[in-house]
């Protein structure tokens, strides 16, 4: 048995009392497996769904039963937007969720061409506390493959149903999944001259969102701490662009550093303790890091060309940046002292934005070429770059968690003569599949995808 995270009654903010989510393995019935066919290669070009069942769980009262189905939507959509499993629909499922307490009639759901096949149950005690069980099964193989239990105050079902999405992904594809995290992003309402641009947070698939700035000030590029309990943004004081600090669950502010110069452009360091950013003073930008603890800022690039946009190795030993150093907006990589700069790109157009990957394998960018802007993908030694969706505008390419997902903004004219503007989030895999709207509540740019919750 292991105690995993904390969280609230108020979504995932921790305010007030904290709620422990146990989980421990169910055991029964997984031990030394046969071969299992319940698995899929996630990097090869276009994979084709895994058709899955996904039955409500099990309740033990009405109140238990209809988290139960609540619980068995959030897994079948997650996975279905995954792009790699494809649920089937209720109406063909062969079993109700109380006889499957009694024994899996495998033969019958391969009938159906299921696959896989999830069950669970939810109970309640009279303290509050929920005990929700789940068990993945290989019916091709007719045997369960996975099965965890977890205790959790009623309220804590869904954050349960995003770690479960999350267990089933990575037995099926052998990858951590990225179910069970947040998106800190940019969101835009009014005209495009007049744009009102706030700082707002929600779980990846939408839900428990929430505003965290009023709008009065203009705000852009937020980055998660590896903590995912602060995020460092762009804010414009006095029309003049500082980097701020801010805490999800106490919701404090804070002006990160007292620079001669203009701030922007921050991300955290992989350990946390640092942020790096681009410091502009006497009209041209270079590289700094910041020491959170001591405050003490250390230049790492000198050059005259615009250096900006750095983003930290997931080990921290090296830092890619964009620059015009030569002649043309390009990447560059450094080591983490600013040592050993080298470009690692050289195609036509203007590359931006880098975002090293959380695998280390790869780097996201944006590219304007011709007249369309892309989204791709690039070695850190520059080599086999790929690139994966273009539009009129596409921007701030952002990595899930286990290094196999992206999601961005897509931008395009609107409105009247196309004088307004309208844009919405993304996700495309990092095959170039499965590219799918992120829904939000106003248009919204900019995405940070957070680590998982720990």
């Amino acid at each position: 048995m292991q105690a995993n995270a904390l969280f609230s009654t108020g979504g995932w903010r921790v305010v007030g009392r904290f709620l422990a989510l146990v989980a421990m393995v169910l055991a029964a019935g997984f031990a030394a497996p046969a071969r299992a066919e319940l698995e899929i290669d996630i990097t090869s070009g276009n994979p084709q769904p895994i058709p899955i069942a996904i039955t409500n769980f099990a309740g033990d009262n009405p109140n238990a039963t209809q988290i139960g189905q609540n619980i068995a939507g959030v897994i079948s959509a997650n996975l279905e937007r995954s792009g790699l499993f494809r649920p089937l629909e209720p109406a063909k499922f062969v079993q109700t969720p109380d006889s499957l307490k009694v024994g899996v009639r495998f033969a019958d759901w391969r009938l159906i061409q299921a696959q896989g096949l999830v069950t669970g149950t939810v109970s309640q005690s009279p303290d509050g506390r929920t005990r929700i069980e789940f068990r993945l099964f290989d019916v091709t193989a007719g045997q369960q493959v996975t099965g965890l239990a977890y205790t959790v105050q009623a309220d804590g079902w869904r954050r349960v149903a995003h770690i479960i999405s999350d267990a089933i992904y990575k037995r099926v594809t052998g990858e951590e999944g990225y179910f069970d995290t947040r998106i800190v992003y940019i969101a835009e309402s009014g005209p495009a001259l007049q744009r009102v641009k706030r700082l707002a947070i929600m779980d990846q698939d939408g839900e428990n969102h929430r505003f965290l700035t009023d709008g009065r000030t203009l705000v852009l590029t937020p980055r998660f701490s590896p903590s995912t309990q602060e995020i460092t943004y762009l804010s414009y004081f006095n029309n003049r662009p500082r980097v701020y600090l801010f805490n999800i669950d106490t919701g404090r502010q804070e002006v990160l550093g007292d620079f001669p110069g203009m701030t922007f452009a921050p991300r955290f360091s992989p350990d946390g303790n640092k942020v790096i950013m681009s410091l502009a003073t006497s009209g041209n930008s270079d590289i700094y890091t910041l020491d959170l603890r001591t405050r003490r800022q250390t230049q790492l690039t000198n050059h005259p060309g615009i250096d900006t946009s750095p983003s930290f190795a997931p080990d921290g030993s090296k830092v890619v940046f964009e620059s015009d150093r030569g002649g043309t907006q390009q990447l560059y990589t450094m080591n983490a002292d600013g040592s050993d700069v080298k470009r690692i790109t050289f195609g036509q157009g203007r590359y931006g934005t880098p975002v090293w990957s959380p695998r280390g394998d790869l780097i996201a960018f944006t590219r304007l070429a011709g007249d369309k802007f892309y989204i791709g993908v690039i070695r850190p030694d520059g080599t086999g770059e790929r690139l994966l969706t273009e539009a009129y505008h596409v921007e701030g390419p952002t990595w899930a968690p286990n290094g196999r997902v992206l999601m961005f903004f897509k931008e395009r004219p609107s409105g009247q003569g196309g004088k307004q503007r309208q844009a919405k989030l993304y996700s495309i895999d990092l095959t170039g599949f499965n590219e799918r709207q992120v829904l939000t509540p106003t248009d919204a740019s900019d995405p940070a995808w957070s680590p998982l919750i720990p």
